[in-house]
């Protein structure tokens, strides 16, 4: 059964059905903070949407759409915690205006899915409402900080465990991969809402170790060229590191082109432009770094 999306107050509540999954909700955006602070570049988005809307981009699938919205922000700065908000409360947020490598392949999903669950008549809280879908454990926001997914590698495996993606890592000759989570506990006062409430830190360590328990599968670097004729267009790629503190340490998402699969994302080196740009073939820009290990081929389905 399917049952068409609602806006109450321009905010989207809407029922789904997804593939061997079950009945889902994606949550009533319900604003925990001013929506000056949850949502930045409100004049990007209205031209977004009037881009997607002309050009049709709902008719795309998935993975296209997506990669139509990360193109259509080539070019936004490359800005760092803008997840940071509060000192305190957690919420869903966006900022067009500044993007990092996670929060740009959020924005695009999201805004790809946006297009999809509804036929029109758009609003920022259409987008932040998918975006807490993506991004808090089991789809929704708590107003805690550790209700946000705050490693890859669980959005995966929570996304897919709800039906929302699937993960072929290991099907293209993904190898497993062990790590001990430790990043965040060991950087806890660079994290705005760790560094005012320390207490959180026994269930941050808690959870690290769920995720370090989690069958993680990478493809090697040295495999990749071989396992790019599998990419599709709108997959998300995730950079694993050789660092055993965590899983992966950059993301972003697969443009396919004649030549191969191309990675786009939100870059911080200034010889980049410290923005979001269309890079290179995916094998070639792995080797760039030795600390590149291989990637997580991450694909989310359609909402409907």
């Amino acid at each position: 059964m399917l049952m068409k999306p609602a806006v109450l107050a321009g905010i989207l509540f809407t029922v789904l059905l997804l593939p061997a999954s079950g009945e889902v909700v994606i949550p009533t955006y319900q604003p925990r903070l001013p929506f000056s602070t949850v949502f930045k570049g409100k004049d990007k988005f209205d031209r977004l949407v009037a881009k997607a809307v002309r050009e049709n981009w709902r008719a795309l699938p998935i993975g296209e759409r997506t990669a139509q919205v990360g193109q259509a922000l080539l070019g936004t700065p490359y800005v760092n915690y803008t997840l940071e908000l509060d000192d305190r409360i957690e919420s869903p947020s966006v900022n067009l205006n500044g993007l990092d490598c996670w929060t740009f392949y959020e924005v695009s999903l999201a805004f790809a899915r946006m297009l999809r669950v509804k036929d029109g008549d758009y609003h920022p809280e259409d987008l932040l409402a998918l975006i807490e879908f993506e991004r808090y454990r089991d789809g929704h926001c708590t107003g805690s900080f550790l209700s946000r997914m705050h490693f890859l590698e669980e959005v995966f495996a929570n996304n897919g465990a709800r039906g929302l993606s699937v993960n072929p890592t290991s099907q293209m000759g993904g190898v497993r991969l062990s790590r001990n989570i430790t990043e965040m506990t060991a950087a806890w006062k660079s994290y705005r809402y760790l560094h005012h409430n320390p207490g959180l830190l026994p269930e941050m360590a808690r959870i690290q170790d769920r995720v370090s328990s989690l069958p993680v599968y990478h493809i090697p670097r040295e495999g990749v060229a071989v396992a790019e004729r599998l990419i599709q267009t709108g997959d998300i790629i995730a950079i694993t590191s050789r660092d055993k503190s965590g899983y992966t340490s950059h993301v972003g998402i697969a443009v396919r082109k004649p030549d191969g699969v191309h990675f786009m994302h939100a870059t911080s080196r200034r010889t980049s432009g410290h923005r979001v740009i269309l890079d290179g073939r995916i094998s070639e820009y792995l080797n760039r770094s030795s600390d590149h290990y291989g990637i997580i081929v991450y694909r989310p389905l359609d909402v409907r």
